[in-house]
Order: C-alpha cells, then sequence, then structure tokens
C-alpha cells in the first residue's frame, strides 16, 4: 500500500478520449489514468485491474506518482492485501480455479473497508489480512482527505458490482499470460480467462498488455 499525502492536496485535471488503440508507455498511461482521475472534485476511486503478471500495481504506483505532482493526494491498495484466509482459499485444494475466481479475494470486504468507507467515512483500511503470514494485519485506518484518489490494483476486480469513478482493464492474451506467469501459478490462467469472458462492462482505459513496456491503449470518450 502506497500512500501520496492522502490527508491534503488542491488541483484539478482534465481528460481528452480517443475511441482507438494509440501505442502508449507506462509512464504516458498512468499520466492519462491521473488526469481522469484527477478531474474528479472529491473522493475518486481508481480500478486497476489486471492479472498478477501484469503486475498492476506497478503501474498504480505511477499513477500515484503522477497524482502527486498534480497535488492530488492518493494511496494505492493491493488486493492481495485483502486476501481471505488460507484455510477457505485452499479448501477445494490448492490449485481450484474456481475458488480462485469466487473465494480468493474479499471482494466485499474490499467495498466495505476501502471504497465505500473513503467516500462515507473519510477513512479507509490499507490492508484486511497479510498473505504471506496468513495472519490479520492489524492495520490502523488512514484519514482520506475529501479530494483523494484511491487506486485499488489487483485481478478479476470489474464484473464485481464495485462502484469505480474511473476503471482501467489491463488486457493480456492467453500465450502472454502463460509466458509471464510464474509455473507455480500457471494454474490460475483459466480462472482468469473465464472470469474475462464473463465480464462485459465498459472501462475508461482498455489497454492490450502483452508487452507491458509498450502498451497500447482506448480510453472512453
Amino acid at each position: 500500500m502506497t500512500v501520496h499525502n492522502i490527508a491534503s492536496a488542491s488541483g484539478h485535471g482534465t481528460m481528452v478520449g480517443v475511441s482507438t488503440f494509440i501505442p502508449s508507455s507506462p509512464l504516458a498511461l498512468a499520466e492519462q489514468i491521473a488526469t481522469l482521475s484527477g478531474s474528479f472534485p472529491s473522493v475518486a476511486v481508481v480500478a486497476i485491474d489486471g492479472p498478477d503478471c501484469a503486475q498492476p500495481s506497478r503501474l498504480a504506483d505511477l499513477v500515484g506518482t503522477a497524482l502527486e505532482s498534480r497535488d492530488r493526494p492518493s494511496a494505492v491498495v493491493s488486493l492481495h492485501d485483502y486476501v481471505r484466509p488460507a484455510s477457505l482459499r485452499y479448501e477445494f485444494g490448492h490449485e481450484d480455479a474456481l475458488s480462485y475466481r469466487t473465494i480468493w479475494f474479499d471482494y466485499r470486504a474490499l467495498d466495505r473497508e476501502v471504497i465505500t468507507a473513503a467516500r462515507t467515512k473519510r477513512a479507509f483500511l490499507p490492508k484486511l489480512w497479510d498473505e504471506p503470514t496468513d495472519r490479520s494485519a492489524r492495520s490502523t485506518r488512514i484519514p482520506v482527505h475529501e479530494r483523494a484518489v484511491i487506486v485499488i490494483a489487483g485481478p478479476m476486480l470489474l464484473g464485481r458490482g464495485l462502484e469505480f469513478d474511473v476503471s482501467v482493464r489491463l488486457d493480456m492474451s492467453e500465450p502472454a499470460m502463460r509466458r509471464h506467469t510464474p509455473e507455480a501459478d500457471l494454474w490460475t490462467v483459466e480462472a482468469l480467462l473465464e472470469h474475462r469472458s464473463e465480464v462485459s462492462e465498459e472501462v475508461d482505459f482498455e489497454v492490450r498488455y502483452d508487452h507491458p513496456a509498450r502498451p497500447a491503449v482506448r480510453s472512453r470518450q
């Protein structure tokens, strides 16, 4: 979790959208996302949806830096800080694709403790569960400035009924996912592809991400 002056800031921004895929770079993409995110007058929540092999948190950190340069406070929340306990994740085995899609991550808690809390309570919980130790993270709530931007990064965020102000989808082809995913985690690819095939919601930024250093971006007007 990365925080950039989350309790204070000023500034504003606008966005010009395009309808075709445009070659870009990670920094330029982050600037685009920050421009749109910074145009909201109050707390904004951004989703960067992508498989772990796309490293969506890296892009989220770049967005946070770009927001900081616009004098907008921000924080990055990793979905992996909202995993469920191992006893639930591994109830049906260590490589169960359906479990990865449906019970691995606690999307309801993410909604309650981050998305809704940031908007209504002006505070959020940056981390619920520590995945490596499989224990409660025992985090404390962080105050949120009225113009803060919360950037949430992780897999399968879209299609969960979560209310995001800005949505980014990092699309990787199956060969690219298999190429970039560690062998021990290849079993997750099936789940990621199945989830993607069932999600039809429009996004603000659709990104072809087979080559993360050379993304191609289509933004919604």
